[in-house]
């Protein structure tokens, strides 16, 4: 499974859609990394402000990575003259 999250709203809907997946309430997923429900709700509605090790924590617990890659350089085509 691959996914590209590029904001925070993005990177907490994926994490709600794997939770799902895997049949795991709030509760259950933040049991398993060690956090508190409301933190696991705070990042699934792509709140700003969660610690980093939380994030991680939250993404060891549904057995994912955290990877990080280039953004892909829009074509010069993309590109529109907006003055």
């Amino acid at each position: 499974m691959s996914l590209i999250a590029s904001s925070p709203d993005q990177l907490g809907a994926h994490i709600k859609n794997v939770r799902q997946e895997r049949g795991l309430s709030q509760s259950q997923l933040a049991n398993l990394a060690g956090t508190r429900q409301e933190m696991v709700s705070i990042i699934e509605r792509g709140h700003n402000g969660a610690k980093i090790s939380t994030l991680l924590d939250l993404l060891q617990a549904l057995d994912l990575n955290l990877t990080l890659a280039s953004r892909p350089k829009p074509a010069a085509t993309e590109v529109m003259d907006i003055s």
